[in-house]
């Protein structure tokens, strides 16, 4: 038997973040859109914990306990007594270090399947602590939807969408470290007061009211002026989408893909169609939000 979890990516329609803490985390106001872009994640019975991978730049996700879907796996065997012999095959959709969390949504993925398929009825509490552990964003990853996320993002409250975005996303020729970004963004903030952050209350209902407009005008990244002093050409397909006629652009996260917040399909697909022909991404992807988080496919 096998079982297979759908995961979705995400977009940060607001990210504010906070000074340093003394743990080298930062606290952040961090509300999270699920985007129609899925991983898929398979376990099956195995005489010992092995990842394999495929899709597109399955070559750069490791395959060996560093992996957030291993580390999943090893975290609910603990807890269970058990012993995490499991093959878990990641096919690969969502951007690798692309600021969408696809290690994150592979590490949500990873631990629904292993749940369901060792028959350990862990309760949703519980794998809600094993994610917070693995990562700030691999709570979201499980819950999907919209949620705004507090401390290191790890602390959800699910949030109201009133309606259906459309979005269009940029891959970049390179990926960035999310390690790196903080550390540019404690570098350009360094000697200045940083705010405490803080959900934008415009953006919240903005997001409630499926309004594209009134969030296009809310919508904002603390970490992309960290990204763009890494990555200045991210600049370039930045205005590509915004001359195209895109509502609203910025970096996802960390970065370093774009995402181009549009009104309708029509003006997804103009606005995917100049960023393909502008030579400033290196792929192009369309879809909408929000999108339901882990899901189980089949047995």
């Amino acid at each position: 038997m096998s079982v297979t979890v759908r995961v979705p990516a995400k977009v940060n329609v607001q990210l504010a973040v906070g000074a340093a803490r003394p743990d080298g985390f930062h606290d952040l106001a961090n509300v999270f859109l699920a985007v129609g872009l899925y991983d898929e994640v398979t376990a099956t019975p195995a005489d010992e914990l092995r990842i394999t991978c495929t899709g597109p730049d399955a070559d750069q996700v490791p395959l060996d306990a560093t992996n957030l879907a291993a580390r999943a796996a090893i975290a609910l065997a603990v807890r269970h007594g058990m012993d995490p012999a499991v093959h878990l095959h990641i096919a690969k959709d969502i951007p690798v270090a692309g600021g969408m969390a696809g290690g994150s949504a592979d590490g949500a993925g990873a631990l629904v399947a292993c749940d369901a398929l060792w028959g350990t009825r862990a309760p949703r509490e519980e794998l809600l602590d094993i994610c917070a552990e693995l990562g700030s964003d691999v709570p979201f990853s499980l819950v999907g939807g919209a949620a705004l996320g507090i401390g290191r993002g790890e602390k959800l409250t699910a949030l109201e969408v009133g309606g259906t975005f459309h979005w269009v996303f940029a891959m970049a020729e390179r990926g960035l470290s999310t390690p790196a970004v903080f550390r540019e963004f404690d570098r350009l903030g360094e000697g200045t007061d940083i705010p405490e952050p803080v959900a934008s209350h415009e953006l919240l209902d903005a997001l409630a009211k499926g309004d594209p407009d009134a969030l296009a005008a809310a919508v904002s990244n603390d970490l992309q002026p960290a990204a763009l002093s890494l990555f200045p050409e991210l600049a370039d397909t930045l205005t590509a989408g915004r001359t195209a006629g895109a509502l609203a652009t910025l970096v996802s996260g960390s970065g370093p893909t774009t995402a181009f917040l549009v009104r309708d399909p029509e003006s997804a697909a103009k606005v995917a169609a100049a960023l393909e022909s502008s030579g400033t991404c290196r792929k192009v992807r369309v879809t909408s939000g929000p999108a339901l988080g882990a899901t189980v496919l089949g047995r």
